[in-house]
């Protein structure tokens, strides 16, 4: 597979913020944006599109840490035996 072209990036970034619009919008739900997953499907190489989805994922965790700050699981006391 060769490298995407300017015109091709540029399309694929496009449809990866045109969804990302449409996920904020949707509270996250897919269902809501089907039109605008396959479009970004279809403009981008399925490494990108996997890449963009795992990078989508970081960047909400960051701003939930960011907003809320970290909470540690409460830890669970073991019966002593």
């Amino acid at each position: 597979m060769s490298a995407p072209n300017s015109t091709e990036r540029k399309a694929c970034w496009d449809a990866r913020d045109r969804l990302w619009k449409c996920l904020d919008d949707n509270g996250d739900k897919v269902a809501s944006c089907h039109k605008f997953q396959s479009e970004f499907e279809a403009d981008c190489p399925s490494q990108w599109v996997k890449y963009f989805t795992k990078r989508r994922d970081f960047l909400k965790y960051k701003d939930r840490m960011q907003a809320e700050g970290f909470k540690p699981a409460e830890e669970t006391q073991q019966p002593s035996s």
